[in-house]
Parts: C-alpha cells; sequence; structure tokens
C-alpha cells in the first residue's frame, strides 16, 4: 500500500515505523532536488539526532531512503510530490 506525501520546502514525513524521517530541503539548483534523512536517537534522559543532505538529479523518480522506495511523482523548487512504498 502506497502512501502519497507532498512535501513542502522544510517539512517533515516518517517513511514507516522504525525507519527514519525525511525533509525536504529544496532544489539547490535547475537540475537537482534535495532530501534531508534525519536521524533521531533515544537515551535515558535526552534526545539527540543527526541528519544529512541527499542529492538527486532531477529526472531521477525511484530512490530508496532508508531501506524504503519512494517514486518521486513530481517536484518544483517549493515542493516535492512522493509515493512512499
Amino acid at each position: 500500500m502506497d502512501r502519497l506525501a507532498v512535501l513542502s520546502v522544510g517539512d517533515t514525513f516518517h517513511l514507516k515505523r522504525g525507519k527514519d524521517r525525511i525533509v525536504y530541503a529544496g532544489m539547490p539548483s535547475e537540475k537537482v532536488y534535495s532530501i534531508v534523512q534525519r536521524k533521531r536517537n533515544f537515551v535515558p534522559y535526552a534526545a539527540w539526532g543527526y541528519a544529512w543532505n541527499l542529492f538527486y538529479p532531477k529526472e531521477q523518480s525511484k530512490i530508496t531512503i532508508d531501506g524504503v522506495n519512494i517514486l518521486v511523482e513530481n517536484v518544483t523548487p517549493y515542493e516535492i510530490r512522493l509515493r512512499v512504498g
């Protein structure tokens, strides 16, 4: 069952239970879009995390993040439309 996600720049989406979250980071150039992969670890009495930017060519529509298959249906500098499997 695929889920549709429409993210504006800065919006967060949780891929699946037990998987990472992603944030749409926009397009640093006309031909490249960026998604931030964000991990969050919980330890007793504290929460901390880290993240990194992933860069993809605008033409690339099939990507995998944290083992989750994603189909990019449309991407603009302001918004990305994803099907998350």
